[in-house]
């Protein structure tokens, strides 16, 4: 059986897959898409599994339960990184899930353990941070059904659409719709993934579950004021765009701080952008999440408000563009339980649940079926970057709650039928 070190190295292996020779950068339906795709069939084939790729450069495994034919449980994780990345955010998950697989296809084999009265299927979603295209979550989009017939004019940096990058990767986009699942055909989603910040670890926990996904919402908002000479234009005659633009960042701190959101404000460009000139137009993005969709949106609000104020007083102009919206994704409480009760035979009485700030492919999947999520303990809680890092032994630990959970799900799913 698939030993936490091995886990570990075929994380490793997956960093071969990169399109730069001085760090991880695997993204959409890319010739490195297509590369790391083939181990993890190959590993999936070892687990036992009947594989496939779906129409939207899914990878997917299934092992029949019971009877051919019964609704699935779903596991899995996304193979898409970002630029710069870590070897762990969403590899992880992908490959504990084979592993998980194949422990418990080994167990059932040899009689240990009866089929479970489920299919068992591991996906690779191909695209969850988006960042060649600019739109996260298209792999589980697609399987959840939620697949937008806009993003086929997306283009990435070097001017290739969407619609194209499907063909250059073998896929028809007339058929993007065959990946989609109908709610009957599962019976819920779990997704083990590394925690992306230090609350784990703060607590001494190698693992937690996941209460909810956040609510989320970005925006694109242009402060417009008057490009003037710096020295020949008095304070009282300005209109400086990137002093608004100043002042909003950090009301947007403050405001989201105050609410128990997390606000961050990634990008601001300014022009002109000359020295000697005062600026004249600041485009800022505005990355807004919170627990609920109410406490994202009264925190927008009061940004709003503050923005507008902000603006008036400076005499600037303000135009916001509602860009992305994520709704909450709570975790279903009965695959809450199921990872609490592996986690308690596996690591620690008194589980932590955490909401996550982070979103996950789980999100896209809850529009289908019930999901649930197991976090692991990273180091310092750092993710997105190369210095992501998880224990092995905590892996091993994971592997166990994971399977373990996998276990509570078919004795709870087998006690619903009776």
């Amino acid at each position: 059986m698939t030993s936490a070190a091995e886990v570990m190295l075929r994380c490793s292996e997956l960093d071969a897959f990169t399109a730069s020779p001085t760090h991880l950068e695997r993204t959409h339906l890319t010739p490195q898409h297509r590369a790391a795709n083939a181990p993890v069939a190959g590993w999936m084939r070892r687990a036992g599994l009947r594989v496939w790729q779906d129409a939207a450069g899914n990878i997917c495994g299934r092992r029949e339960g019971a009877a051919p034919g019964l609704p699935a449980l779903l596991l899995g994780s996304h193979l898409d990184t970002v630029p710069d990345a870590g070897s762990f955010d969403g590899m992880l998950g992908v490959v504990m899930a084979v592993a998980v697989a194949e422990r418990l296809g080994a167990r059932i084999d040899a009689g240990e353990l009866a089929p479970l009265p489920f299919a068992l299927e591991v996906i690779g979603f191909s695209d969850e941070e988006g960042a060649r295209f600019g739109t996260a979550l298209m792999g589980s989009r697609a399987v959840a059904g939620s697949w937008n017939d806009d993003w086929w004019d997306l283009r990435d940096r070097e001017g290739v659409s969407l619609h194209q990058a499907f063909l250059d990767f073998g896929l028809d986009p007339r058929r993007v719709g065959d990946a989609a699942r109908r709610p009957d055909e599962l019976v819920g989603y779990l997704e083990a993934h590394i925690e992306q910040g230090p609350r784990l670890e703060a607590a001494d926990h190698a693992l937690g579950f996941v209460t909810t996904i956040a609510a989320a919402r970005r925006f694109r908002i242009s402060i417009t004021g008057e490009a003037r000479h710096a020295g020949g234009t008095p304070y009282e005659r300005r209109r400086d765009a990137l002093v608004g633009a100043s002042e909003i960042v950090v009301a947007v701190e403050r405001i989201a701080r105050d609410a128990g959101a997390l606000g961050t404000v990634g990008r601001i460009a300014v022009q002109p952008g000359g020295v000697n000139i005062v600026p004249g137009r600041a485009d800022l993005s505005l990355d807004l999440r919170a627990t609920t969709d109410a406490a994202r949106d009264g925190a927008w609000q009061k940004i709003l408000t503050e923005m507008r104020a902000i603006c008036d007083a400076r005499r600037l102009r303000l135009d916001v563009v509602d860009t992305h919206v994520a709704p909450a994704a709570p975790c279903a409480p009965w695959l809450q339980d199921a990872v609490v009760a592996g986690i308690r035979a596996t690591d620690h009485p008194d589980p932590l649940g955490l909401w996550s700030p982070a979103g996950h492919d789980a999100m896209a999947i809850a529009d289908i079926t019930d999901i649930g999520m197991l976090f692991l303990r990273c180091h310092d809680g750092i993710s997105h970057h190369p210095d992501e890092g998880v224990r092995e032994d905590d892996v091993a630990l994971g592997l166990d709650a994971f399977e373990h959970a996998v276990l509570a799900v078919a004795e709870a799913h087998a006690g619903a039928r009776r």
